[in-house]
């Protein structure tokens, strides 16, 4: 075999006819974020195109701007915004915790707390409503006024009492007459009182009650008392007085003292309001006057 040495011709020719190789370069894809894109470019794998296969080239810059300009375009004036989601995603779990914590408080609440709370509403109420009820009826007070009283007897005599002292005796019998009117507009009044005493000085002489009864709303009546006292010792308490054969010559300072009490059931036994009236009178007892009514009109305080 002969071994030919190439010319200097034919490594000039072989030089020329093969191309150069260029050292590789790395290929950036490039793709659009939207398939309606608008200006109609597709991705390519193109090894011409200098910008994008330039290592200086930054390689996201020309998917940026065609993206945010299809993003802005897609928006309308007045349009809102989408918001944008965090990158690390905590924004997300957030939210998704703070509306499962609204839900397990919307949900956590117990039947029984409803009921209770209806129920101390209701209370509230009601107690308000008895209030208002009580305050209104208040003021509404009975008017008494005061009549008349008459002198039955009046005897002094001479005796001895339990112990078998001796000392002078009273024998008295009255009866005094007073009007009561209930002044309330919505209820009637269970009316009662204290004893009624009709003193000398300290000393009561007689006395007496009123029998229970009960006056309707807005209506009135002549309420008349019996008083009267047997064989109720003086001790000494009458020397003052004149007396013939047992009987009175002599007028006699007497003070008449009681309470009537009024009990109104508005609401039941919830709502009952009570009235008290005080009656004192400063009375004369007049021999001449006996049988005959006295009138009372303008001895009586009533408070």
């Amino acid at each position: 075999m002969s071994m030919h040495a190439k010319t200097d011709s034919e490594v000039t020719s072989q030089t020329a006819s093969s191309p150069t190789r260029s050292p590789i370069r790395p290929v950036y894809f490039v793709q659009s974020p939207s398939r309606d894109s608008h200006d109609g470019e597709k991705t390519t794998n193109s090894f011409h195109s200098t910008p994008v296969l330039s290592p200086n080239a930054s390689p996201g810059r020309h998917s940026r701007n065609s993206s945010s300009t299809r993003f802005s375009g897609s928006l309308r004036p007045g349009s809102r915004k989408p918001t944008q989601a965090p990158k690390d995603g905590k924004g997300f779990d957030a939210i998704e915790e703070e509306g499962l914590v609204d839900d397990h408080y919307r949900r956590g609440i117990p039947r029984r707390c409803y009921f209770l709370a209806f129920v101390v509403g209701f209370f509230v109420l009601f107690s308000f409503f008895a209030l208002v009820l009580w305050a209104a009826a208040k003021p509404q007070k009975p008017d008494i006024v005061m009549r008349s009283i008459s002198f039955d007897e009046f005897v002094v005599n001479a005796g001895a009492d339990a112990s078998g002292v001796a000392t002078e005796m009273v024998n008295l019998n009255a009866t005094i007459k007073f009007s009561f009117r209930n002044r309330g507009t919505f209820f009637g009044v269970h009316v009662s009182s204290t004893p009624i005493d009709l003193s000398y000085t300290e000393l009561t002489l007689a006395s007496g009650t009123i029998k229970k009864f009960y006056q309707s709303r807005k209506g009135h009546r002549l309420v008349s008392v019996n008083i009267q006292g047997r064989h109720v010792p003086l001790y000494g308490g009458g020397v003052n007085w004149s007396s013939q054969n047992g009987k009175m010559t002599a007028p006699v300072p007497l003070n008449l003292t009681f309470t009537v009490k009024a009990k109104a059931y508005v609401l039941g036994k919830l709502v009952k309001p009570k009235f008290h009236r005080r009656v004192s009178c400063d009375i004369a007892y007049k021999p001449t006057k006996v049988n005959v009514p006295l009138s009372l009109k303008n001895s009586c305080n009533v408070v």
